[in-house]
């Protein structure tokens, strides 16, 4: 038993594993071969866990290999029209070698067909890059690997499989992401290669995908960053290029320019990933654009110190503007915009030791104090070689946790219904007075209902009767 065997097996799924070798054994049964493919290859060399698997099938027809998936699984055929199987309740796609040629511009201008003829080389060819390009049979162990994938991927090398890589440009962005996940270094041919693509016209969609895995899955982030600014691919994202040799005061920012700060901060913040990950995209977000108000508002004083006041605020356009090109998620663009906005909030009140009304307002206006404090954490950790220490953030978190405010804003504790209970008619009133009773409470100066009844029966002029049910 060779040892691909053993570590893409433990690698698998036993449910996808096991189903796999079921369909392997049919498949050679009449007359064809089955491989593990792609990904889930790659990610098992590296001893790395697969969430799913693909596998690719030799030498049957489509009707022929439906007939038998449909004998053993319940098939989903969405995919059918490119030869792919979907196996409800496993997260297994089964399919033919594809051919693929190009008919139009962008990540989708493509013509597909399937073609169980093709040799295994010939379908690894249509891959991406060479580490991807590893098909394993798991009746036989055997790693097929006709692009050196293999050596590749022991060398950390992210290099492309053909001269076809060119003709989707959305596999620029794939190079990014990949070598942020797998710390790899992009081949010098590779590099010169995605200099001479263009973005084409890819779907907003596309893009997306990209950056999420580079945020919520990069291990090194700057390294996916950098083969931006290498390849010149950050031309097409101006709000980062502009951070570029933009200067910073030395006294602070040891590192230099804002780009390589914004780098180690995206790799403070992949140190500090919480596993959430709505959670880490959002923080992440918040940390590759919170110093996008720099360019527009850094200037030298007559003291010759570098400054950049108001960048934070100043940040919220060009941020917006650099999420719209990738998203349309409202929510997650505002929570983004937020954190960009208050980023230096938390080192600001730690500073004046603020008030527990300054931090309840705080959070009322983030939503969610845990995240600015991670967004803050990593921008401190972003100035080698100075200390990442960050008391301001373990101050900031005690105190929001004291006040029940760490991951929500405060709720408001006087509404509609006690206005009711004490028999108001609801109208134009009540929401100056529900709004009223919240920036009292906000101030402090109650902490539960018995004391928002007794401030707002103060706001109406009345006496105090027994206070009703609350």
């Amino acid at each position: 038993m060779s040892s691909e065997f053993i570590s893409i097996q433990s690698a698998l799924d036993a449910a996808e594993y096991a189903a796999g070798v079921k369909i392997a054994r049919a498949v050679k049964d009449a007359g064809g071969r089955a491989f593990f493919v792609g990904g889930c290859v790659r990610d098992a060399l590296l001893g790395h866990a697969s969430k799913d698997a693909d596998m690719e099938v030799f030498g049957l027809d489509e009707a022929v290999l439906l007939k038998l998936l449909r004998h053993s699984f319940q098939v989903n055929v969405v995919g059918r029209a490119f030869g792919v199987f979907k196996l409800k309740g496993l997260e297994l796609d089964v399919s033919l070698p594809r051919r693929e040629s190009k008919q139009g511009t962008g990540h989708k201008g493509f013509a597909v067909t399937g073609d169980p003829h093709m040799s295994p080389r010939e379908a690894a060819s249509r891959r991406d890059f060479t580490l991807n390009a590893l098909s394993w049979d798991p009746l036989s162990g055997e790693l097929v690997d006709p692009f050196n994938g293999r050596a590749d991927l022991d060398k950390r090398i992210l290099r492309h499989t053909s001269d076809k890589f060119s003709e989707d440009p959305l596999r620029v962005l794939r190079a990014m992401q990949f070598l942020a996940r797998f710390e790899l270094t992009i081949a010098p041919e590779t590099l010169e290669l995605c200099r001479n693509i263009t973005p084409e016209n890819l779907a907003r969609e596309r893009l997306f995908a990209e950056w999420e895995k580079l945020v919520v899955k990069g291990v090194r982030p700057s390294l996916g960053l950098t083969f931006l600014k290498d390849c010149g691919w950050v031309q097409y994202t101006p709000e980062l290029a502009a951070l570029i040799g933009c200067p910073q005061d030395p006294h602070w920012h040891p590192e230099g320019d804002v780009w390589t700060h914004t780098l180690h901060c995206m790799d403070a913040f992949a140190r500090q990933r919480s596993g959430d990950a709505w959670e880490d995209l959002v923080v992440g977000l918040a940390v590759l654009c919170h110093d996008m108000g720099k360019p527009a508002t850094t200037f030298t004083d007559e003291d010759g110190r570098i400054r950049s006041p108001r960048h934070d605020v100043e940040g919220i356009v060009p941020a917006e503007k650099f999420l719209r090109r990738l998203t349309a998620h409202q929510q997650l663009i505002e929570d983004v915009l937020i954190l960009v906005e208050t980023h230096m909030r938390p080192a600001e009140l730690h500073k004046g030791q603020a008030s527990d009304t300054a931090v309840r307002r705080l959070a009322r206006k983030v939503g969610r104090i845990d995240r600015l404090i991670s967004v803050a954490q990593a921008d401190m950790g972003g100035r080698p070689p100075l200390s990442a220490d960050f008391p301001a953030g373990a101050w900031l978190l005690e105190r929001a946790e004291t006040l029940a405010v760490k991951d929500a804003a405060p709720e408001p504790l006087i509404q509609g219904r006690h206005l009711i209970a004490l028999g108001l008619k609801p109208g134009p009133a009540f929401s100056p007075l529900i709004d009223a009773c919240y920036e009292a409470q906000l101030d402090g100066e109650f902490h539960d209902i018995e004391g928002g009844l007794t401030y707002l029966r103060s706001r109406l002029g009345e006496a105090q009767p027994d206070s009703p049910d609350a």
